[in-house]
């Protein structure tokens, strides 16, 4: 499969529609800062790092930035300021290949004869309930067996939700009663996915504060009763965060890699914030594949992350 074969036309519309806040927001701050300017110089650039900044792409992956274009302006001598969107789309790429966070298939699992089991973690309120319920809609439409474990047995309110989820995906859930232990549920879950020769497992986990060490002995206890099952599993470790909340975000990353071992990302809430520069910074930070982008409310507006994509839409040749 080819690097953009899975991107067809109407994702990559959905995705322009998703960002236009974050790009009306950028190309203002930069048409004021270029404004009589004919090429880039120290002013230019020190403008753009304030808002590259101020756009949420956070400061350490700004610096690496700039930097780039000043190299590069070095080396060239002169370039217009008409050049700089062009020039910025390009740095930005290149700054994430050297970081290895590789593009993925559209929605493909590896193949085996055991469940791939992803564990999803998170706090509360940050699209955790309804990430799960696309990506189980999703797999289901790809021909996938899915089941679901509600493993947040601390709130009465996730449960139920993922339970609605589960029903408009057209999946089954395992649950238990409120109060139980969420690994035994996780245990249900995957040997009922193991006798019905499912293909894929999400299991659900509670969202509380990421500095509550309880919570992260509930993980690994999750994590050890999963893997008397199939000793390689949880092979996905998803971490859900909000886009929409900028800087936080990276934070709450940066909190939780600390303290789990997250190989997954999903960025959920982009759609009418103008705060999508924050996806740049956690893809630059983490050394981690931010892997899901939540692009709407209904169960289909979710896509699998694409960097080049994403970045020709945050900063079009022809804005």
């Amino acid at each position: 499969m080819g690097f953009f074969s899975f991107f067809s036309k109407d994702k990559k519309e959905e995705l322009n529609q998703v960002l236009e806040k974050s790009k009306e927001n950028f190309f203002q701050k930069l048409a004021k800062t270029v404004v009589g300017k004919s090429k880039v110089d120290d002013e230019v650039l020190d403008n753009l790092e304030e808002i590259l900044i101020a756009s949420d792409v956070g400061v350490e992956t700004t610096l690496k930035i700039i930097e780039r274009i000043e190299t590069r302006v070095s080396k060239d001598k002169y370039i217009s300021t008409s050049q700089l969107n062009t020039i910025l789309r390009e740095e930005i790429i290149d700054l994430l290949i050297d970081n290895n966070v590789s593009n993925l298939e559209d929605f493909e699992l590896p193949k085996s004869d055991l469940p791939y089991i992803i564990m999803v973690v998170g706090v509360n309120g940050v699209g955790k309930t309804t990430t799960i319920g696309k990506l189980a809609y999703q797999f289901k439409q790809r021909g996938y067996n899915v089941m679901l474990g509600a493993a947040d047995t601390f709130r009465a309110a996730a449960v139920d939700q993922l339970e609605i989820w589960a029903e408009r995906a057209g999946v089954p859930i395992i649950t238990q009663k409120m109060g139980a232990d969420p690994a035994a549920v996780a245990f249900d879950t995957v040997a009922s996915a193991i006798s019905r020769n499912s293909d894929v497992v999400i299991i659900d986990t509670a969202g509380r504060l990421h500095n509550k060490i309880p919570l992260m002995k509930e993980l690994t206890k999750i994590k050890n009763v999963i893997q008397k099952q199939i000793p390689n599993a949880p092979h996905e470790i998803l971490l859900v965060l909000d886009g929409s909340i900028g800087q936080n975000a990276i934070e709450q990353a940066r909190q939780f890699t600390a303290a789990t071992e997250v190989n997954a990302l999903a960025i959920t809430k982009l759609d009418g914030t103008a705060k999508g520069g924050v996806v740049i910074g956690i893809s630059d930070q983490f050394s981690i594949p931010v892997k899901y982008i939540g692009v709407g409310e209904k169960i289909e507006q979710i896509q699998v992350f694409n960097r080049a994509e994403f970045i020709d839409s945050l900063f079009p040749e022809n804005w």
